[in-house]
């Protein structure tokens, strides 16, 4: 799994490790790929009112979406 950033107009793909996964705890047995972006989007990036989108927390960009393979 990928998640998609947009950063100065040009959109990166940012892999998804187990190491970013490490304090993320899971209670569902049956977690989809549309779950756990949106469980991502919540940890990793936070909204924004005024520009009505999500923003990553360490600055990166614009959290754009997910991307399951």
């Amino acid at each position: 799994m990928e998640i998609i950033i947009l950063n100065d107009g040009i959109y990166h793909l940012v892999e998804i490790t187990k190491e970013m996964l490490v304090n993320i705890k899971i209670h569902a047995l049956n977690v989809d790929c549309f779950d756990l972006c949106e469980i991502i989007k919540l940890k990793f990036a936070t909204f924004s009112k005024n520009l009505n989108q999500y923003y990553m927390n360490d600055g990166s960009g614009y959290f754009y979406g997910c991307m399951c393979r």
